[in-house]
């Protein structure tokens, strides 16, 4: 946990499948911890054709049921046929300039500033609408949290606290 968070967590992620990646595994963990995915995500990258958005969106109903058989994954059947849907509405986004674009358009004029592990907020108005915009998109477990915790993690905000060594680490927001 210590070497994703002092060298992954917070850093822009601003390509297709980066994003794609993320927005699945976020979803994966909706009720678990995060070490539970960030422990099993090689397994994730192998099971989901690394999280190509193309070839995660032809998975077949072949597919979904290698998945449930597959120990080394979360095996939980609306998490799966999410992430296949979420690839196919990734596909349709590239008409609309991608989901990087998209994504990072509910980026906030301002970043969160706290001081303490008490100010942290778990959902954002931004987080909110990005979460209401995805799933108008096909989108499925991009709830508000789900989707707070996804800007977190890639430098849409910054809510390393005020002082750690990593805040404004990401070069998007100043520390």
């Amino acid at each position: 946990m210590r070497t994703y968070y002092d060298t992954e967590w917070g850093m822009p992620v601003r390509d297709e499948q980066g994003l794609f990646e993320r927005i699945c595994l976020e979803g994966f963990q909706a009720g678990l911890s995060w070490s539970t995915i960030l422990r099993k995500r090689p397994a994730f990258r192998l099971a989901f054709s690394n999280f190509d958005p193309p070839a995660v969106a032809d998975f077949t109903d072949d597919d979904v049921a290698r998945l449930m058989d597959d120990r080394t994954i979360v095996r939980n059947r609306p998490k799966i046929l999410a992430c296949i849907g979420n690839a196919k509405a990734t596909l349709a986004l590239r008409s609309e300039g991608g989901l990087s674009s998209f994504v990072w358009g509910y980026q906030p004029d301002n970043t969160p500033s706290p001081r303490t592990i008490a100010d942290l907020a778990t959902t954002s108005a931004e987080s909110t609408a990005l979460a209401k915009a995805l799933r108008k998109k096909g989108f499925a477990f991009v709830g508000p949290t789900t989707m707070h915790a996804l800007m977190e993690a890639t430098g849409i905000i910054d809510t390393h606290l005020l002082g750690s060594h990593r805040r404004g680490s990401s070069g998007v927001w100043p520390s």
